[in-house]
């Protein structure tokens, strides 16, 4: 799988967000920013964003995919 093809399911599942997706091919990370974010805990964040790819990960098109998801105004890391 690309990471472009990771990138837009993303963008296309939450509107708006700030997608950066490096990997090897079958493990990827993902940077996910967006506003969607405000008031959810980790977990439901990590959620939100697992769900844009949930497709690709039941059928084993995507095997592995670390997130890091945060609003605008937290600092990266």
């Amino acid at each position: 799988m690309e990471t472009e093809i990771i990138a837009g399911l993303i963008r296309a599942g939450i509107p708006g967000a700030e997608v950066q997706v490096t990997g090897d091919g079958s493990h990827f990370e993902a940077v996910v920013v967006s506003a969607a974010f405000a008031g959810l805990t980790p977990i439901k964040r990590h959620r939100l964003v697992m769900d844009t790819v949930r497709e690709q990960i039941a059928s084993g098109e995507l095997h592995a995919l670390s997130i890091q998801a945060q609003l605008p105004a937290e600092p990266a890391g």
